[in-house]
């Protein structure tokens, strides 16, 4: 069997299994999940007042060993395109001496192959990708998550 046959295969015994412990017995009622979204689909923004972020709070300890600061204010409305990035306007170098906000990560400047330039990496210039805002949201699923014991 070739490896993508394999594969195939694999995906398809996965998604067999997944559906089976999905489905409700007949005698059960479907499970509701309920989203932070709630019924707003993906495709649109979320109503004022939807979620809750934190306001203007000291920066929450890491969980695990490279996880991204997670961002200690609200950031609604914050613009972050191609040409503009707000996150910028107080965390960029020239910046956090009159802001108080951290400076972005020395990390962030330089190219996948290690090459440092003058301004914000390409792949690190959308913020949002890695950085979170803090919430006081409740967990959606109960789970066994423990710090890492290096940061306990």
């Amino acid at each position: 069997m070739r490896v993508r046959d394999f594969l195939k295969f694999a995906l398809a015994i996965g998604i067999f299994a997944l559906g089976t412990q999905l489905a409700p017995a007949a005698d059960e009622a479907p499970v509701q999940i309920k989203a932070l979204r709630g019924g707003t689909p993906v495709n649109q923004d979320l109503p004022p007042g939807a979620s809750h972020q934190e306001r203007d709070t000291g920066p929450k300890e890491r969980d695990f060993v490279q996880q991204p600061p997670l961002i200690p204010h609200n950031t609604a409305n914050y613009q972050i395109t191609k040409n503009v990035n707000k996150c910028m306007d107080c965390h960029a170098w020239q910046r956090t001496r009159e802001t108080g906000a951290t400076k972005v990560s020395v990390t962030h400047f330089r190219t996948r192959e290690g090459t440092e330039l003058d301004n914000i990496s390409p792949r690190r210039y959308f913020c949002t990708q890695c950085h979170v805002p803090q919430t006081d949201a409740p967990a959606l699923v109960g789970n066994t998550f423990q710090r890492a014991r290096g940061l306990q």
